[in-house]
């Protein structure tokens, strides 16, 4: 399972953890995603994304444009 952003296409990112004493060992960065519902009323139906807490927080177009400028970008595929 990919830990990938359906709407924001953010994604793991690398860094390093640092000790004490200055000793760096690579680590990874996960995005905070959860796995939410939508209702869609055009389409009448019920859709399941992973999405980051900032897309929750930051809906404020409505799931429809969201959903749409996301398979624009090609972020999302919608049969």
């Amino acid at each position: 399972m990919a830990k990938v952003c359906d709407i924001t296409g953010k994604r793991p990112r690398v860094g390093n953890n640092v000790s004490h004493a200055n000793n760096k060992t690579k680590r990874r960065f996960y995005p905070n995603l959860h796995k939410k519902t939508f209702y869609v009323p055009e389409e009448d139906a019920w859709i399941t994304l992973k999405v980051c807490t900032k897309a929750l927080k930051h809906n404020k177009k409505g799931i429809s444009a969201v959903l749409k400028e996301a398979q624009d970008s090609g972020m999302i595929v919608i049969r």
